[in-house]
């Protein structure tokens, strides 16, 4: 019962926020204030949640070295994308012409923070966490990364390939960020990273809701399987490439912390272990 009413409770808390933010996003002031807002009332009602079905507090989202984690985890997933980035300009496909919004990029930093935090607490805080203690971390990894990809069908420019990359470079590899760390600050960094490199700072498509106008005026043109058409770069084959890389990675992190739960040993993880990358 505790996987039911957390994942009510956060569905509802992400479904609630999503209605209140697109209501506002015309208006890009509103939008950065009440996105972040719904951010952190996204992770607090984790957190309280949890107290409540499991009787413990929820580690993962502790509030010492929440915002050391949160940080490292934007410089990897805005770093990531930024190499994806730098590979289409190399290749010819991605044009800068010139600056873009101001107020456009902070309204988008408002609508990531709260899809990034949203998403997270859903599908790494619950649904992750919880089946990992049934069917091990490789066999949660790959089917609840899965789930992650599918659920971007539904994105206005979706396609079966980009749903599949999502999975890989999204879903499978937070997935092994949490899994390698115990820390929803530093997943939903990565999150956010990535999806306000991709539209507030390099204005592309994220995962197929159309165009974004961020710090830059810039344009994509060329291959499909390069610069992924109207989905975006997320179905770029350098974002699945780059996205599998770090999966194998936070992997072998997890490992040697001792952080994989076999199949079958109905154990929960270690959501103790500390929470901080390698030095």
């Amino acid at each position: 019962m505790r996987f039911v009413w957390q994942f009510l409770a956060v569905v509802a808390m992400a479904a609630l926020g999503g209605a209140g933010v697109n209501a506002v996003k015309e208006n890009d002031w509103f939008t950065l204030v009440l996105g972040v807002t719904v951010a952190a009332l996204a992770v607090l009602v984790y957190g309280w949640v949890v107290r409540r079905t499991e009787h413990r507090p929820a580690l993962d989202v502790a509030r010492g070295g929440a915002a050391a984690r949160t940080g490292w985890g934007v410089l990897i997933g805005g770093g990531m994308f930024a190499a994806v980035i730098v590979n289409l300009f190399a290749s010819g496909h991605y044009d800068v012409d010139g600056l873009g919004s101001v107020t456009g990029a902070l309204g988008l930093l408002g609508f990531m923070a709260f899809a990034a935090a949203t998403e997270e607490v859903v599908y790494r805080g619950v649904l992750f966490r919880i089946v990992e203690e049934h069917i091990g971390t490789y066999m949660a990894l790959v089917s609840t990364g899965l789930v992650f990809g599918l659920s971007h069908l539904l994105n206005e420019h979706a396609t079966l390939w980009g749903g599949l990359a999502i999975a890989i470079e999204a879903g499978f590899m937070l997935a092994a960020v949490y899994a390698a760390t115990r820390s929803l600050w530093l997943t939903i960094g990565v999150h956010f990273g990535w999806n306000f490199a991709a539209a507030g700072v390099f204005s592309t498509e994220v995962s197929g809701n159309g165009a974004n106008q961020g710090l830059l005026d810039a344009s994509m043109s060329g291959p499909e399987l390069l610069t992924g058409g109207g989905f975006g770069p997320e179905g770029s084959v350098y974002s699945v490439g780059f996205g599998a890389l770090l999966t194998l990675v936070f992997l072998w992190l997890a490992h040697r912390r001792g952080n994989i739960v076999p199949f079958g040993s109905r154990r929960a993880a270690g959501v103790d272990s500390a929470a901080t990358l390698p030095r």
